[in-house]
């Protein structure tokens, strides 16, 4: 009796489950690039401001591994991360992410603290002062909250 080598039924048509997969991971890779590159020009004050909380965050737990204070001084061209060493404020050198930065368009500040304070300071404590810091941009505000319990809550 003749048997051929190979299955003479037809296949049946659709996709298998790792084609659909696949198909679906390339789609979110493509959208993920298209809209990235729709906003990645323009950094609005928003971006500004999420990227500047974080940085915040950062400081604050630099600070308590340091063991010494950081400051945060902006003005309406740049900003940046200062710590205390050898009795003075010294630029962040030696973290990339302190560094000085530019806005990407001038950008007024105002720091809100119920003692009445203007700078942003983080030391060894788990606690600091809550401040809010104000950002505008022309037409565009946002805001920074910090709780003093590390939180910062960009609005």
């Amino acid at each position: 009796m003749f048997r051929p080598a190979f299955d003479a039924r037809p296949r049946e048509a659709g996709f298998t489950l790792l084609e659909l997969l696949v198909a679906m991971v390339i789609a979110g890779v493509l959208i993920g690039i298209v809209s990235l590159s729709i906003g990645g020009f323009d950094r609005s004050l928003r971006f500004e401001a999420e990227r500047l909380a974080q940085l915040l965050v950062l400081a604050r737990e630099e600070a308590q591994v340091r063991g010494a204070p950081i400051r945060f001084e902006a003005d309406d061209e740049r900003y940046g991360f200062f710590v205390w060493r050898e009795r003075r404020w010294q630029p962040v050198l030696d973290d990339r992410d302190l560094r000085e930065r530019s806005w990407e368009q001038p950008t007024r500040l105002r720091v809100e603290r119920a003692d009445g304070r203007r700078e942003i300071e983080f030391g060894r404590d788990q606690i600091d002062a809550p401040f809010v810091l104000r950002l505008s941009r022309g037409e565009s505000q946002a805001a920074i909250v910090a709780n003093g319990l590390g939180a910062f809550e960009v609005q």
